[in-house]
């Protein structure tokens, strides 16, 4: 049998410095998440089935990766945390009034039925805040959103934010049935307006209706669209909608986040369970959303808890991709330091790695091949993001070479005062 020596289609190692850089890149998400009160959690790479039926309103059943346990219970890798979050939050916080913030770091799979260079295992860094409905609440992510942005370095980029609500106030107007309704969000999320326009005629959509769903490529913009939205609206359902679209600018103007803020009216939602604002998150060097989010206030029902939420991802793959376009640096810390040393110097190697690995001091130790220059491994730790080498030579002498600045010196016998 030929041995497979490459990755499945649409999965990926990363290793050395790009794996280096991901973790920094996450330790720094992290840490923005904690600054606003967020809690780790960490919930199971895969579940039970149910936990992703259709009912719930994630991606279709078609495109995912299931197998069974033994006793026979089909069982599926997450291709999204956030019901897994709702199924631990409505299991260990049941009778727990007060909002819950909870955090999480993990990976996603998505079995793409026609795959087009997307990858099916992706990192998500998200946050989650249970059991708050509040606009304040909306605003806090959506800030939350753009301080770890711009904590990362990441300056140009734009949240698109919109309401699921005021396209459904539309597709109720419209009296649209399930078939019409996909196939104008479907014409929506392309853009095709004029495709759009042709098919409401088709189906004899009123006047009014099929003006306000045209109308939809107009209302993106800043604040200043809401107003015309608003008079666009058919009905209470989508008033309401803008009103707290408004409200939720006013709080962002407090955070002093409101210029990252574009409105996008004709939005609906990646996944089915959304059911008040959703946004996603853009910058150039990235063909999709580097984060996506929504407020999901009847996810936790489904797994016996009544409690509004809203939460968001962010696609660390896609992130990362798009920083190394814009030449963005990822701030990843030089720590090894090499300990280079000859045919004889074990001992003496070894007794200064542990010299230094007491002082919390990353070490790698490397015998020195005769065949092979001290320039090659200087090269070779610049590669790997060392910050120094000691050099211990057979006649006792230790040169002690910063990689960074390209400074020689040398430090004697090799003792351990050297350090």
């Amino acid at each position: 049998m030929k041995k497979v020596l490459h990755t499945p289609e649409g999965v990926r190692d990363i290793y050395n410095v790009e794996c280096g850089k991901k973790l920094a890149l996450e330790s720094r998400l992290k840490k923005t998440f904690h600054l606003y009160g967020y809690h780790d959690i960490q919930t199971p790479m895969f579940e039970y089935f149910d936990v992703f039926r259709e009912e719930i309103g994630t991606i279709p059943s078609r495109d995912l990766y299931k197998f069974f346990d033994k006793d026979g219970e089909t069982l599926v890798l997450r291709p999204d945390i956030t019901p897994s979050i709702a199924r631990a939050a409505a299991t260990l916080f049941g009778d727990e009034e007060v909002p819950i913030r909870l955090c999480y770091t993990g990976n996603t799979f998505v079995n793409h039925s026609n795959y087009q260079g997307r990858l099916r295992e992706v990192t998500q860094m998200g946050a989650e805040l249970i059991g708050d409905d509040s606009v304040e609440a909306d605003a806090e992510m959506l800030a939350l959103v753009i301080e770890s942005m711009l904590t990362i370095g990441v300056k140009e980029f734009q949240i698109n934010v919109g309401n699921v609500d005021y396209f459904q106030s539309l597709i109720e107007d419209a009296s649209l049935d399930e078939e019409a309704r996909e196939r104008v969000i479907e014409l929506i999320k392309n853009r095709n307006y004029f495709g759009l326009e042709e098919y409401l005629d088709s189906i004899f959509v009123k006047r009014s209706s099929k003006e306000a769903f045209v109308a939809l490529s107009e209302l993106v913009g800043g604040a200043e669209i809401l107003a015309k939205a608003k008079d666009l609206a058919p009905n209470s359902t989508g008033i309401f909608a803008i009103k707290r679209l408004e409200r939720i600018y006013e709080i962002l103007k407090l955070y002093g986040m409101e210029k990252f803020v574009t409105f996008d009216l004709s939005m609906t939602g990646m996944y089915g369970y959304y059911t008040g604002i959703v946004f996603r998150g853009y910058t150039y060097g990235s063909g999709d959303a580097i984060v996506k989010g929504g407020r999901y206030d009847h996810l936790l029902e489904k797994f016996g808890k009544i409690s509004p939420s809203i939460g968001f991802a962010i696609v660390i793959d896609e992130l990362m991709n798009a920083m190394n376009r814009q030449k963005l640096r990822i701030v990843y810390t030089r720590k090894n330091t090499i300990i280079l040393y000859e045919e004889g110097k074990t001992k003496q190697a070894v007794m200064l790695a542990k010299d230094f690995r007491k002082n919390a001091k990353n070490v790698e130790l490397i015998k020195k091949a005769d065949d092979r220059l001290l320039e090659e491994y200087i090269e070779y730790g610049k590669e790997y993001y060392a910050g120094s080498l000691v050099y211990i030579k057979q006649d006792g002498e230790v040169v002690m070479i910063n990689l960074v600045t390209g400074e020689h010196k040398i430090a004697g016998n090799g003792s351990k005062s050297t350090t």
